[in-house]
């Protein structure tokens, strides 16, 4: 017997042994490449990701999902039914009228009635399959394929190392939802952009650093964790061909929203120089921010490095910030609530409110309604 106190019971903590990002179920016909085991032991794949530069790549990729609601709404509606399908259906209406009597046959078995097999059907359900079941393969980059080296070096895909699933402290070694957002931002501003020196905060695998780089004239990617800032500075020279054609550069650095200082360790393979601190300081015109409000402790983290970083700055700054409104039910609340954005929004009412002499900050919403350049599900809790 176990004895629970009051105070116990009125503060249950839950935990999870692993996060897992669902982005790379919603990539259609994509193959994610287990291609090592990183230094704690955790598998990383390589996937990757196609821009979707006109309306046509954009049609084709909402075809797939399509087509199976599609044929739900045609069963449901009876359209075009074949005359087998009506008679399923006849028989379900007779099921329900009569009840389980109309269905027994002479010895009294029960017979139950289903709905005819079509070839349609089974070619929807193909593609349904690629959407929610990715193509794992187990092999290293020795046994790639020829069409897979030559998608490769083209310029409409990003390829990203990331792990699949992890602790919740790792979670910055997946792929989220939110920075395919600010990807198709920067991708659809692109003149707003060009030639900027950018900050990201929190870059992990590094994605929206790489489409910035694309026009940025530098980004600082920065993170914690040696073994996350390898895996970004190795997705930064897969994806070179897309960052050097526009004379970019992406550089990984580490910062620790932990501390006051930067990272200036010599022996340190991600520290700051003192030059690219002066750099940062005099000409960082845009910071970006994506999916990293999960944490209310990290949250206030961030909000104090953001405040002590912008009051260096040299010149004023722009803050792109990107999330996904993630909905729990709580027992303290006993209701469906978003207790992260519900934080986040507090500490960004806070900074807009801020009496301070040196440095006035205004906050903006932007419309999601922009166009989408990448192939994700952008749905409407971004």
């Amino acid at each position: 017997m176990v004895d629970v106190t009051e105070k116990e019971m009125d503060n249950p903590t839950f935990r999870s042994d692993t996060v897992l990002s669902d982005v790379h179920l919603h990539c259609p016909n994509k193959r994610h490449l287990m291609v090592r085991l990183n230094a704690v032991g955790q598998p990383v794949f390589l996937s990757y990701f196609k821009f979707l530069w006109n309306t046509e790549d954009l049609a084709s990729e909402r075809h797939v999902r399509e087509v199976t609601r599609g044929r739900e709404h045609q069963y449901e509606s009876g359209d075009e039914l074949c005359d087998k399908d009506r008679d399923s259906i006849k028989k379900e209406k007779e099921f329900n009228s009569e009840g389980v009597e109309a269905l027994l046959d002479d010895d009294g078995d029960l017979e139950v009635v289903r709905r005819p097999r079509s070839a349609s059907d089974l070619e929807a359900e193909d593609l349904l399959r690629d959407i929610v079941c990715p193509v794992i393969l187990m092999k290293g980059r020795e046994d790639a394929s020829e069409d897979e080296e030559r998608e490769c070096t083209c310029s409409d895909v990003v390829k990203i190392e990331h792990t699949m699933a992890t602790p919740l402290e790792d979670v910055g070694k997946q792929v989220w939802r939110a920075a395919f957002l600010l990807a198709d931002y920067i991708l659809f501003k692109r003149d707003t952009f060009r030639s900027s020196l950018v900050l990201e905060l929190g870059g992990g695998t590094g994605i929206t650093s790489i489409i910035m780089g694309t026009v940025a004239k530098r980004v600082y990617c920065t993170d914690v964790g040696e073994d996350l800032l390898a895996m970004c500075e190795q997705n930064i020279a897969l994806n070179k061909h897309l960052v050097e054609p526009g004379g970019g550069e992406v550089k990984v650095r580490e910062l620790d929203w932990l501390k006051d200082e930067f990272c200036t360790d010599p022996e340190g393979p991600f520290s700051w120089s003192e030059e690219e601190i002066a750099d940062l300081h005099d000409h960082c015109s845009v910071i970006m921010a994506a999916d990293v409000f999960y944490d209310d402790d990290l949250t206030d983290a961030l909000f104090r490095t953001l405040y002590r970083i912008t009051n260096n700055l040299r010149k004023s700054c722009t803050v792109y910030l990107a999330l996904e409104k993630r909905l729990n039910f709580t027992l303290r609340h006993m209701d469906i609530t978003c207790e992260a954005y519900s934080h986040f929004r507090k500490n960004l009412n806070d900074l807009e409110n801020l009496q301070d002499g040196n440095i006035k900050y205004t906050v903006e919403p932007i419309k999601v309604d922009f166009c989408q350049f990448l192939v994700y599900e952008r749905i409407e809790q971004l």
